[in-house]
């Protein structure tokens, strides 16, 4: 009877989490779009294509920095109804603020930077190092965390879920050292936080496409929090790791209320404030979950983003000038392909829902 009312509970908190989010966005955006409108924070969208620079022309002066709402939302919906107590739940506002400040001011210089100067705003390398020193830090803390909530899995062996690496379709875990559990660490709210950055190139796909995934991470971090369900499903268990969940709905909830002003044609953009925090915390979760390479299945769309960018760069590099992609990432690849960029939109979305229920069925795979 206990544990069916703390679920009852959590799935309480999570509906409070996800609705009060996205009011707060649905609420204040539309003074806070008016606000970014007279202080001119307006988006400038340049590509190395001539073709794509006249077809997001329209584009042209649309607020950014809507990621700010996001942030708070997300921040609020934690702060009311998740734990604070919870180590996780405390280390997952460190990434959500740390990540918005880093976006935030990255948003800031190439917005309010001066005529004739350079409006790229921070280096990637800089971003890159804040983001390192971020997973670094987390990976420190979760690792000592972990070995405190160590406990017996279902085949009665003493483990550390933290120290272990899980591959889908494999239930038998694989032992990590503690440099390794950092750098995988890195590599995936690095990867995570920077291919959110990347899809956030077209009206409402980052944002739809992230709400899917958090989804994905919800039922995980729920799951790896209670033990039975954990042992049921061969999930590494995690101590307290369903408090997460909660961040999670806040997740969904602000990305919602975000997309009803971000659908096409976009009212205002996310920005770095919103698409740097937003992975970070998904590849946070990930982490905690212990499910790294669940998020390469359930953000199938962020990874092709990336992947699209990398393949690019590479192959721009040896072939002295040529392009594998018309433009990338891949989805500027299709608009200028000939599909309009609704078309592309809700496309990508259908792909982030084949690759949600793909990382679904997988728990049963194991």
């Amino acid at each position: 009877m206990i544990p069916y009312l703390i679920a009852k509970q959590l799935v309480l908190r999570m509906a409070g989490a996800a609705a009060l989010s996205f009011l707060i966005v649905f609420l204040l955006a539309p003074r806070f779009i008016r606000f970014l409108v007279r202080k001119k924070l307006g988006d400038r969208p340049e590509f190395n294509n001539a073709k794509l620079n006249e077809i997001t022309r329209h584009k042209s002066a649309t607020p950014t920095m809507g990621g700010a709402l996001i942030a708070l939302a997300i921040l609020v919906g934690t702060l009311i109804f998740a734990d604070l107590a919870n180590f996780y739940v405390r280390m997952s506002l460190v990434v959500l603020i740390w990540l918005a400040s880093l976006g935030g001011f990255d948003d800031w210089i190439k917005l309010r930077r001066t005529a004739g100067k350079s409006r790229d705003g921070l280096e990637m390398w800089e971003k890159i190092l804040f983001q390192i020193g971020l997973a670094v830090l987390i990976a420190v803390f979760a690792s000592y965390y972990g070995s405190e909530s160590a406990y017996s899995d279902y085949r009665g062996q003493h483990i550390n879920a933290v120290q272990h690496f899980y591959l889908p379709f494999r239930a038998a875990p694989i032992a990590l050292a503690p440099l390794a559990f950092v750098l995988l660490t890195a590599i995936t709210m690095v990867g995570s936080s920077n291919a959110v950055n990347l899809t956030d190139g077209m009206d409402g796909l980052a944002s739809g496409c992230m709400l899917i995934v958090a989804g994905v991470f919800l039922v995980l971090a729920w799951v790896a929090g209670v033990r039975e369900w954990a042992n049921y499903m061969h999930l590494p268990y995690v101590p307290n790791a369903q408090e997460l969940a909660i961040v999670c709905a806040a997740i969904i909830g602000a990305c919602l209320g975000f997309l009803w002003y971000n659908c096409n044609p976009a009212q205002v953009f996310m920005g770095d404030t919103g698409s740097l925090p937003l992975g970070g915390l998904i590849g946070y979760v990930a982490v905690v979950t212990r499910q790294e390479t669940m998020l390469l299945i359930a953000g199938g769309v962020f990874v092709m983003e990336a992947v699209s960018v990398i393949l690019q760069v590479v192959y721009f590099r040896l072939s002295h000038g040529k392009r594998i992609f018309r433009c990338a990432p891949v989805h500027h690849h299709f608009h200028l392909g000939g599909w309009s960029e609704p078309k592309v939109v809700v496309r990508f979305w259908l792909l982030c829902f084949i690759f949600a229920a793909l990382a679904l069925a997988t728990l049963k795979l194991r």
